[in-house]
């Protein structure tokens, strides 16, 4: 064999950066060795990985088919010098989670993880489930917590745990009293909604796929937290998960609305890429999250500490 785990390594991470410069920076190489390393590897088999498009590289075909290997095997190398330097622990370890799991969920099990794997690296990404999807199928993480759907074709996805949004209002507003809504009452609201992307956005306009055109929407916003101030504020109604509102009911600060006619549940799910090797961390990791959940069939029996 004529490529060496450095020029994969090299490979790897500027697919993944898209380029050599952004590559250099994360493995610590100057950018020189990492372009040269990058040269070495297409000219030693006479091919090409990427289109230089300005500055910016893009994986060619040929690029495409290897990446996938490519990361797998540097999986595997690093768990055989783990064992060849007689190390237990689970290595590095780089995880995507959408808002309300990363909010609410995946620092408990990250924290729970680490208190069983001292040595373990664990990296925390929170994003909406269209980045979240994007990432774990480029490889950049090597697994994902998602609240939304994933049809991308590479990708396997496993169920996890149901989940409830909840429509709710401050307790000024006129429907707080009433406790409930009619569809034709929410169409006359303005909305505080999560941004196109989110899984949390399209479970609820799932539920509204028949009245979206007759919607107000006042405003989008990227985070529950703001979501949760503006509603209180008086701004709108809105509608997030359940897991986000559980403290802000118990205060009063929030009121709940019952929708009976929306079906607003919906499942989180366990994402990573058909051909990532799965690595003990992988392993280790996913078992805590189904530890951690155990028998609960939705987020709403779990016991989860104070969230202010």
């Amino acid at each position: 064999m004529k490529y060496t785990l450095r020029q994969l390594q090299v490979f790897v991470a500027v697919a993944r950066r898209g380029s050599v410069s952004r590559a250099a920076e994360d493995l610590g190489l100057s950018q020189s060795a990492t372009s040269t390393a990058l040269g070495e590897l297409e000219k030693q088999y006479q091919c090409q990985l990427f289109d230089r498009v300005g500055k910016a590289l893009r994986l060619n075909e040929l690029g495409l088919q290897l990446l996938p290997r490519a990361s797998a095997l540097l999986d595997q190398a690093a768990e055989i010098e783990g064992l060849l330097l007689g190390q237990n622990d689970c290595g590095a370890l780089s995880i995507g989670a959408t808002l309300t799991i990363g909010n609410y969920l995946a620092t408990l099990m990250i924290g729970n993880y680490m208190q069983q794997h001292a040595d373990s690296r664990v990296q925390l990404a929170v994003h909406n489930t269209a980045t979240i999807i994007q990432q774990v199928a480029r490889f950049e993480l090597d697994l994902g917590l998602i609240e939304g759907d994933c049809q991308h074709p590479d990708l396997v996805v496993q169920p996890w745990i149901n989940d409830q949004l909840v429509v709710f209002c401050s307790p000024q507003h006129p429907l707080a009293k009433k406790g409930s809504a009619s569809i034709e009452e929410l169409l006359q609201e303005a909305w505080i909604l999560r941004e196109h992307g989110s899984g949390t956005r399209d479970t609820f306009e799932q539920a509204m796929r028949h009245h979206l055109s007759r919607l107000n929407i006042r405003l989008e916003l990227e985070h529950t937290e703001a979501i949760k101030r503006a509603v209180e504020s008086g701004l709108g109604i809105g509608c997030i998960s359940q897991l986000a509102l559980r403290e802000a009911f118990r205060r009063g600060s929030l009121v709940a609305l019952a929708t009976p006619e929306l079906d607003l549940g919906r499942q989180f799910h366990f994402l990573w890429h058909r051909q990532k090797f799965q690595t003990a961390g992988m392993r280790a990791f996913l078992d805590e999250c189904r530890q951690f959940t155990g028998s609960a069939r939705s987020s709403d029996e779990l016991a989860l500490p104070y969230i202010p």
